[in-house]
């Protein structure tokens, strides 16, 4: 009998260890490929909100440079100039000065008595003039160049913050691109599309018969079919989504800022019904951009670890749409 009560009790332990654990387990699950496919979704849009912001600060950072460039192209003219009104006015100070001592009774007892003396002091008052307005010249010069210099301080110092800023960004960009890897490697063991260079070659029957600028915009998109969704880059190797179509545009002669949100604001806004190829769509409250091809169709870098596609425009709400002028 002890025999059998010593088996029982093990039993019974068994049991209640097998009870204890169980929740644990069960909160210790792996997550389901619908919870994981949920968690990308939800990471790549904020990553891209990231990557948008990171890419208008550097389009603030080359205007920027462009304004420090069109300043120093100004001042140094200004600096030529302010030397030479300088120069001009200490000459004319000097020729004042010599003709400021002449006398009255010598100029009397010169030949030409008293018409000599009124010649005289008119030259003396057409030179203080010009004097003063050499002077006054000069001193708006000078005005000039300061403010000008001022700007460019001002301007140069915009851009060191916005340099620390960028330098914040891509920090943030690295780190949150490593949780959605690991996020993708988890959901589809592997944390990257592999390139498919063969896509646009195969999409390529595909591409419709569209004129002018909007066509060789539109070519460009399919060509970068299968090129791989890079952060911050406008190609050729790869593309973040208003990295392409800043690229197809550019290669129609356009120029379109690096940026969903000056995307939007650069464009013509029209209506749904007017699309046509080469117009570009806008979603998730200016998160994303993408080059419409026609037939509800368009093509886009969708997100950090996938590939560039074609695919139905209504893969995620849209915000409107826009011409390229």
């Amino acid at each position: 009998m002890s025999s059998l009560r010593n088996l029982l009790r093990t039993v019974a332990l068994v049991g209640m260890s097998a009870a204890l654990i169980a929740p644990t387990a069960v909160a210790q699950a792996e997550p389901s490929p619908a919870d994981l496919t949920r968690r990308i979704e939800t990471s790549s849009a904020e990553l891209e909100r990231v990557v948008e912001s990171y890419n208008k600060l550097r389009e603030e950072i080359k205007a920027n440079e462009a304004a420090v460039a069109r300043l120093q192209t100004r001042i140094s003219p200004l600096e030529q100039q302010v030397e030479q009104s300088r120069a001009d006015v200490a000459e004319l100070a000097s020729t004042a000065y010599k003709s400021g001592g002449l006398r009255t009774a010598d100029a009397l007892l010169r030949p030409g008595g008293s018409a000599a003396l009124l010649d005289r002091l008119g030259t003396i008052e057409q030179l203080t003039r010009q004097r003063q307005e050499r002077i006054s010249g000069f001193t708006a010069d000078q005005q000039r160049l300061l403010d000008e210099k001022a700007r460019l301080g001002a301007t140069l110092t915009r851009q060191a913050a916005q340099a620390r800023q960028l330098a914040a960004g891509k920090k943030q960009i690295e780190q949150d691109l490593a949780k959605l890897y690991e996020l993708r490697r988890q959901a589809y063991g592997a944390a990257t599309e592999r390139p498919e260079p063969k896509a646009a070659t195969t999409e390529a029957k595909n591409v419709p018969a569209v004129s002018g600028a909007a066509g060789t915009a539109v070519r460009y998109a399919f060509g970068a079919i299968g090129k791989p969704y890079i952060w911050a880059a406008d190609g050729p190797n790869g593309y973040d989504c208003s990295g392409l179509t800043s690229a197809a545009w550019r290669a129609a002669g356009k120029s379109l800022p690096h940026n969903t949100r000056m995307q939007w604001s650069a464009v013509a806004h029209i209506g749904r019904g007017e699309l046509r190829p080469g117009d570009l769509v806008f979603y998730s409250g200016l998160g994303h951009v993408a080059l419409y091809v026609g037939d509800g169709q368009v093509i886009d870098a969708p997100s950090a670890g996938r590939n560039v596609l074609k695919r139905g425009m209504n893969m995620m709400s849209i915000q409107g749409y826009g011409r390229v002028r």
